[in-house]
């Protein structure tokens, strides 16, 4: 019989070394194939909510829930919770499925925009709480007609209340956010620092996050969904007065260093 030859140690090291070349070549193009998969399943997930409000809308009059009132029975978690039959997953950008707060109440020491907000129980949740990645803009809402302000400052009067308005295409209706609801103005600030959480009245910050590659998800009330350059937020119709060439726009005059050094490299708008 013929003598079998083995594999000598040089030999080895040569198929070891190109095989750890041929990793640190694919394993960023797979890091990359995941981000995106991610983004497209985000997306999708809001082009489901845009129709689960559709039928809402549909179902009450063309109006959107009120977003006030006792506990949180009429926020949309609750308002449409037999539309999306009560799945937490959907309620989640697939970038950001874990919530801060446990399901013993115990929050996690550190927070970023992967997380998700929550778990929230009491009145108008769920009872095994309450929990996402997702928001709405909150001057879609319709509070009633005693309801003048959601706070200081938040006048609903610029409440769009109902799909149906001029420049659809345009008004901010669901998205990534740290906050199941948002009131942005024209002069919030965006955050000093991309894992900044969300605070106080500054509700742009809310939403002014970097999970998908220099932007973000976003649903609008013509039904559509697409991803938000980030600096681009300030240029939207958040409610029926806010310019759209405010301070933080290319049109208002901001400047390339007026923005924090984390989104200098972001395109403008």
């Amino acid at each position: 019989m013929a003598n079998r030859r083995a594999f000598t140690l040089i030999e080895l090291l040569v198929v070891i070394a190109i095989i750890a070349l041929l990793m640190s070549i694919l394993m960023p193009a797979l890091a990359r194939i995941k981000d995106q998969a991610r983004t497209i399943g985000c997306r999708s997930n809001l082009k489901q909510w845009n129709l689960y409000f559709s039928m809402y809308t549909e179902d009450f009059g063309g109006k959107f829930q009120e977003g006030v009132g006792d506990g949180h029975t009429h926020h949309w978690m609750n308002a449409l919770r037999s539309y999306y039959k009560n799945d937490h997953k959907l309620r989640c950008c697939p970038t950001a499925l874990k919530p801060i707060v446990d399901e013993f109440g115990v929050t996690a020491p550190e927070y970023n925009v992967f997380s998700a907000w929550g778990r929230f129980w009491g009145e108008g949740y769920a009872p095994e709480g309450d929990w996402g990645s997702y928001g709405i803009n909150g001057w879609v809402e319709n509070p009633p007609a005693s309801y003048t302000t959601v706070y200081e400052g938040f006048d609903t009067k610029n409440n769009w209340r109902t799909p149906n308005v001029k420049g659809a295409s345009f008004v901010p209706l669901f998205m990534d956010a740290l906050r199941f609801n948002i009131f942005p103005l024209p002069q919030d600030a965006p955050p000093t620092v991309a894992d900044m959480a969300w605070e106080g009245t500054q509700h742009m910050r809310r939403v002014c996050i970097d999970r998908h590659d220099g932007g973000t998800n976003m649903a609008f009330l013509d039904w559509s969904a697409r991803k938000v350059g980030i600096k681009e937020l300030w240029t939207l119709k958040w409610h029926k007065t806010y310019p759209t060439n405010g301070p933080w726009t290319t049109a208002g005059g901001v400047s390339p260093e007026d923005w924090p050094e984390w989104m200098r490299p972001l395109k403008d708008y």
